[in-house]
């Protein structure tokens, strides 16, 4: 499942390090999370409902572009202003932009928290998007384009993703077409932001080493007085349909030759069946003993790498899996893929290997959860793209509550060969 690292367990085996997250909603409709988690830093992030599945064709680019021209400054804080103070006390600073939302974060000593987390709103909720540094940042963006062009597994994933996602906003890609971007405005862009950028559509969490109290009297005078004037516009989501299958291939710059298989499977708004992909992903590639990765690695020395990943927007998912090899591998290699799909469906998982299952889930939170910064992720990921942290909360005791029946019905339903998209990426003669 697309996540960030981390997982509160709701079982025996929970950190009961600290009590749970205190969730507040403003009047204005923005969302506060705070926590107390001990340690040496404090966490403070924004996150945005924002990613580029709210664009238009005519935009795409236009959530990633705006990510980087927020740290321009405005009229109250300079250019690098932001970024200086921040690298002054130590602390670090970045954004991310998604297919669903915007994150932005810093990461400082609790003493040094009250005097930049103030800096941050203001830029995240009033970006200065002054012409000048607007084509300036713009060549930025159109190198980082290119350079994503320039690299063969990103090409080969943008065709896995354009067909997986056929006829939905996240076959888009997320830095945008170069010829879009190109055009985009200022102008565009702060009607953009004030479309999306909405109190209702941010979540603010800041996770570490303070008393609640302190967090909150630091975060929440910033966006108390936050008002838009109109609505934010509701995202009218297209119906998910099965994409047409695709068996194609590519020839690219590529010393060894690259297979995906994918296929479209639910989205988080059925998190049940979210949770039994992802561990049937766990069980097929993930770990030096997973059986894809033992048989073809290990035994048979047939591919240099191989990854099983099941990734989840809200509204449909993909899952897929990923081969390095020797071209002239690659025929043994889907074969043997094949085999192990038709026994998942057939075969129940043995009591062994769930229970290994289950213990990889408990102990992946543990050791991706003692971070504020990892904490923070966990809880302004779920609230942004489901409207509630509960499922995230108690996602491992989900994972753990699944039965091999249950494991086996969802492969027969979703890993079918006649659902199965392959794409080949072969190097050239």
């Amino acid at each position: 499942m697309f996540a960030p690292a981390g997982f509160l367990l709701q079982s025996d085996e929970s950190l009961a390090l600290t009590q749970p997250p205190t969730i507040q909603v403003l009047p204005n409709g923005v969302t506060v999370i705070a926590q107390r988690l001990p340690g040496a830093t404090v966490n403070f992030s924004l996150w945005v409902g924002c990613g580029s599945q709210h664009e238009t064709d005519d935009q795409n680019g236009m959530a990633h572009f705006l990510e980087h021209m927020v740290f321009k400054g405005n009229d109250r804080i300079p250019l690098g202003h932001f970024e200086q103070r921040v690298e002054r006390v130590g602390g670090m600073t970045n954004a991310a932009t998604s297919q669903e939302y915007t994150h932005f974060f810093v990461t400082t000593a609790p003493q040094d928290f009250p005097d930049v987390a103030p800096l941050l709103v203001d830029l995240v909720l009033r970006p200065g998007l002054a012409a000048e540094e607007f084509d300036r940042e713009r060549q930025v963006v159109l190198e980082e384009i290119r350079r994503a062009q320039d690299m063969p597994q990103r090409r080969l994933m943008q065709r896995v993703l354009s067909l997986g996602f056929a006829g939905l906003p996240y076959a888009r890609p997320v830095l945008g077409p170069a010829e879009v971007v190109a055009q985009l405005t200022p102008e565009a862009m702060r009607r953009f932001h004030q479309q999306w950028y909405s109190p209702e559509r941010l979540t603010a969490v800041v996770v570490g080493d303070l008393a609640v109290e302190n967090l909150l009297e630091v975060v929440v005078p910033c966006l108390t007085p936050w008002r838009t004037h109109d609505p934010a516009p509701q995202c009218v989501f297209p119906t998910p349909v099965c994409p047409l299958v695709h068996d194609e291939e590519m020839v690219d710059d590529v010393e060894q030759a690259r297979l995906v298989l994918s296929w479209p499977v639910p989205g988080l708004t059925d998190f049940s069946t979210v949770c039994a992909l992802d561990a049937l992903a766990m069980v097929l590639g993930q770990g030096r003993t997973s059986r894809l990765v033992w048989e073809l690695r290990y035994e048979r020395g047939w591919v240099t790498g191989i990854t099983v990943q099941n990734m989840s927007f809200v509204h449909q998912g993909l899952f897929w899996i990923g081969v390095q090899a020797p071209v002239q591998h690659i025929p043994a290699v889907t074969e043997v893929i094949r085999e192990h799909l038709a026994r998942l469906a057939t075969e129940l998982i043995r009591p062994e290997e769930l229970a290994l299952l289950r213990r990889r889930v408990a102990s992946r939170f543990i050791f991706a959860n003692e971070t504020p910064a990892e904490r923070a992720g966990l809880y302004g990921y779920y609230q942004t793209v489901l409207g509630d942290i509960s499922l995230g909360l108690g996602y491992p005791g989900t994972v753990a509550s699944l039965q091999a029946s249950v494991l086996q019905q969802v492969a027969q339903t979703y890993l079918l060969p006649e659902r199965m998209n392959r794409v080949v990426m072969r190097p050239r003669a």
